[in-house]
């Protein structure tokens, strides 16, 4: 562009912040052509632009960010894709652009810096690739020249902040040390901005990942710390508030250095900034302390491991949390009392940090924080002034968990006559606090809840309270939720897999089951996610409800299946997409509830409803593939299974009108939750309906094949359709020779996946893949020997095989990462092969690496695992004497 395409370009940049709609789109309208006729000389132009003194702020202050608009898109999806376009740009360009942008660097009169954040985006792309050199020994020259002005300073230390966040820190480690140089220069103590210091406190925080080797060196980490606690007694705020941040993340980082720095500093700094009046500086000191607590949790579960495995911990707790408790507790106790009446759920402030640090110490010091928590609650429980009460309970709510449950039931028990008083308070905020409360108790200590001499009061305060406000009735279903479990845990039942007969909550089970169905259809159900709660509640009591609870459970069937009818035929006056929103989650949350309902349901009356059940989800189906619903499809899929699961074979007679939208779900990979839930059904149809399958099975081999040759399908999928290969087999029998050739060529290939061994995900994506390929070759060897005493011959098929899936179980032995479903899978596998193969097989699976992995699958605390590897064991010895002894 040349210096009038430069002008008309300043031009059309004021009119991007115009208020004339006309002028904003032809601004849009001409950098779009621009950058479709030459976008390497739009760039240059654009840096140019920002680069010039002589344009005005506005001017300038766009350049930068359309240049960013080029250079960056919130689309994952596009962002390799504009990554690629700035690497093919002309060496000449890139150089050109990049010199004008750092030029820029200390020019500008506005904040944040348009030029720091285009230097970052170059340098994601850049730095990672080793290109752009001497970027980081310019910047960091920037900031330590005696000559630099602030607004210099403040930009550049804005740029390193922002590189430091986005850059991989690997990418980072070799100039950590120039780094952190230019940083510690902008903390200093004699540095006279606050702007300076804010922006290098910033870039402090970013860098602390990559700084490892710099706080494992004494000197090094004695400098960061003491310029970093400094910066924590500023006068401004928002230094001090990024400073205290820093220390958050060092003790997350690093806590096996802060030794020499928690008595002399860290802890005094901490505590202080607990007490503040500004809500940013309290929220960072409750922080550190939560911090603190999840470490030394951690560190605990460490020691707790090594000690079974008979070796030292590799680190070792400090235990700062129970040394600090005397001082802790008061202090959170103070923020747990400065709550709002109006306060807004989303909102975090001290208050809830402290809640939440409270349930953390217990979790951490377990019964020693009992006794400093105890005697606020005493002193507050009954106080004049709503907030002592509501903090007193939240304290008391709190610690609940990690404490012993012994020491703490009497407590309780004594606790629950006020707590069951205060569900009638006049303030909301306690009432609110009390149900979860309560609801706490019913979780952690339900001996206490179901103790029959407040069960009575308890269970009456609870159904008045889901008439309350919400909040408070959502924190009501929860309690629900946790006493139906407790309850039905407590029955007296002969067998474990029996339904008891009775239980405590019997008597109110009737009311309590009606309330909350009133509550669903509540006016304001939509706030507080109290539809939701209500339906989780209703599902809970459900299902766990005893024997002479089911005339009650058939009658809420009825109620759920009207309901669900009453939804459908609202489709019709569907509006606006918040209606539709609405709809949808209702579809779901019936479906959910359906489904509870339909497990308690006794098989012989079954069939008597499911021709409406079905009628309706058929209709759901109808309607959720229209308007691409996924997650409606996904709960009617969901709803099948337990209908499946019912039913029996049964369910045959639905089959033919099934079957089209079991395809479709089949079919939807772009939702892979809803192609997940259909795939595990198939697994269900098979194992209810058996050889009945096989007039359909040619469909859905078709899809579930081509699912697993589509790079696009979701990785979450494709072990499971393994798995269901293996279903299917089992299901036809001989049938499956068919399908057999293209099978066992997908598994082979399948079999042999290798991921990136460093990532977590990738290594639970191998396990899961591998017990899908276990499973398919268990269905098909089962399915092909039949049910006969001598296998059928159908399985010599199989036979050339054989020597390839002994293989294949050999390499999953010897992976020391293998999961423990993949030893277990492996274990049903090698006992099937022993029965299918007889005598032919011992030479192969007589093996080391076998017979370790049986060994160690019968030690493990699973007991499918142990069972399946102790049955392969012996089907393997077995074998071995009969050869022995064989003429």
């Amino acid at each position: 562009m040349n210096a009038e395409a430069a002008s008309q370009l300043v031009q059309v940049l004021e009119k991007t912040t115009s208020g004339d709609q006309n002028e904003l789109k032809a601004a849009q309208a001409f950098l779009e052509s621009a950058a479709q006729s030459n976008l390497p000389e739009l760039i240059r132009t654009l840096s140019d632009v920002l680069y010039h003194g002589a344009n005005s702020a506005v001017v300038r202050q766009q350049a930068g960010v359309q240049l960013k608009n080029f250079l960056y898109t919130n689309d994952e999806s596009l962002r390799a894709q504009y990554e690629e376009r700035w690497l093919a740009m002309p060496e000449e360009v890139r150089n050109y652009t990049k010199q004008n942008v750092l030029g820029t660097l200390g020019t500008e009169s506005f904040r944040p810096s348009a030029a720091a954040q285009c230097v970052q985006l170059i340098a994601m792309v850049e730095l990672p690739r080793a290109m752009w050199p001497g970027l980081l020994s310019t910047l960091v020259q920037n900031v330590t020249n005696a000559a630099s002005t602030e607004i210099m300073k403040e930009s550049t230390l804005q740029a390193i902040g922002y590189i430091c966040q986005d850059v991989e820190p690997r990418c980072m480690e070799e100039t950590a040390n120039e780094i952190l140089t230019a940083i510690v220069h902008g903390m200093r103590r004699d540095e006279t901005s606050n702007q300076v210091k804010l922006a290098s406190t910033n870039a402090l925080l970013n860098s602390l990942e990559f700084t490892r080797a710099n706080f494992e060196k004494d000197a090094e980490r004695h400098f960061i710390m003491q310029v970093v606690c400094e910066a924590t007694q500023s006068e401004e705020v928002q230094v001090k508030v990024a400073a205290l941040q820093c220390l958050v993340k060092i003790m997350s980082l690093y806590y096996q250095y802060m030794e020499a720095y928690m008595g002399q500093a860290l802890f005094a700094i901490t505590l202080e900034a607990m007490k503040a009046e500004t809500d940013e500086v309290a929220l960072q000191g409750i922080e550190f302390w939560s911090n603190v607590c999840d470490e030394e949790v951690d560190l605990q579960i460490e020691a707790s491991e090594a000690s079974e495995a008979g070796r030292p911990p590799e680190h070792v707790s400090r235990f700062y949390a129970k040394g600090a408790l005397q001082f802790l507790v008061p202090a959170l106790m103070s923020s747990l009392t400065k709550q709002d009446e109006y306060d807004d759920e989303d909102d975090w402030n001290p208050c809830k940090a402290a809640g939440v640090c409270l349930m953390l110490l217990a979790t951490c010091c377990e019964d020693d924080v009992v006794p400093h928590v105890l005697p606020f609650v005493k002193d507050n429980i009954k106080h004049a002034d709503w907030r002592n009460r509501d903090a007193a309970l939240m304290s008391f709510g709190s610690i609940l968990e990690g404490p012993d449950p012994a020491q703490l039931k009497p407590l309780v028990e004594q606790a629950m006559p006020m707590l069951i008083d205060l569900m009638k308070d006049g303030s909301v905020v306690v009432k609110d606090t009390a149900a979860w409360t309560i609801g706490r108790v019913c979780e952690l200590i339900p001996e206490a809840a179901i103790n029959p001499l407040t069960l009575q009061p308890l269970l009456e305060a609870l159904v008045t309270g889901l008439a309350s406000e919400p909040r408070v009735a959502s924190n009501v279903c929860w309690a629900f939720t946790s006493l139906a479990d407790a309850a039905y845990e407590q029955a007296e039942c002969g067998d474990e897999e029996e339904t008891p007969a009775t239980y405590s909550l019997s008597a109110f089970f009737s009311p309590i089951v009606e309330k909350l169905l009133w509550t669903t259809d509540r006016e304001d159900a939509g706030a507080s996610n109290l539809r939701a709660a209500a339906y989780e509640a209703l599902m809970e009591m459900v299902k766990n409800s005893p024997k002479d609870c089911y005339d009650t459970v058939q009658k809420t069937t009825v109620i759920i299946l009207q309901r669900l009818q009453q939804v459908l035929q609202m489709e019709t006056h569907i509006q606006s997409q918040s209606d539709r929103v609405q709809f949808n989650d209702l579809q779901s949350l019936l479906c959910a509830t359906l489904q509870s309902v339909l497990r308690k349901v006794e098989p012989a009356h079954a069939p008597a409803i499911s021709d409406t059940i079905m009628t309706a989800l058929l209709q759901m189906f109808q309607s959720s593939t229209q308007t691409r619903s996924g997650g409606v499809q996904e709960d009617a899929l969901m709803a099948v299974a337990t209908l499946v699961e019912v039913l029996g074979d049964g369910f045959i007679k639905y089959m033919d009108a099934f079957k089209p939208y079991l395809l479709i779900g089949l079919k939807n990979t772009a939702e892979y939750q809803v192609c997940h839930a259909a795939v595990g059904l198939v697994g269900d149809i098979c194992r209810a309906m058996g050889g009945r399958v096989a007039q359909w099975t040619d469909e859905v081999m078709e899809v579930l094949l081509s699912n697993l040759g589509d790079n696009s399908v979701h990785r979450t999928v494709k072990p499971q359709i393994l798995s269901v290969f293996g279903d299917i087999a089992l299901a036809v029998g001989p049938e499956f020779r068919k399908y057999l050739e293209h099978v066992l060529q997908t598994l082979m290939q399948a079999s042999q996946a290798q991921v990136d061994r460093s990532d977590y995900d990738m290594l639970d994506y191998l396990n899961e893949l591998r017990e899908g390929c276990l499973e398919a070759y268990t269905g098909i060897i089962q399915g092909l020997k039949g049910d006969g005493t001598n296998p059928s011959p159908d399985l010599t098929v199989v036979q050339p095989h054989v020597s390839y899936i002994v293989q294949f179980i050999t390499v999953v032995a010897r992976d020391s990462e293998h999961s423990d479903a993949s030893v277990a899978a492996s274990a049903g596998l090698i006992g099937d092969l022993c029965a299918a193969f007889g005598r032919d097989i011992v030479q192969l699976l007589d093996v080391e690496p076998i017979s370790d992995l049986l060994t160690a699958g019968r030690r493990s605390k699973t007991t499918k695992t142990k069972t399946l590897s102790t049955w392969a064991t012996k089907e393997i010895r077995k074998l071995k004497n009969a050869t022995s002894t064989a003429p």
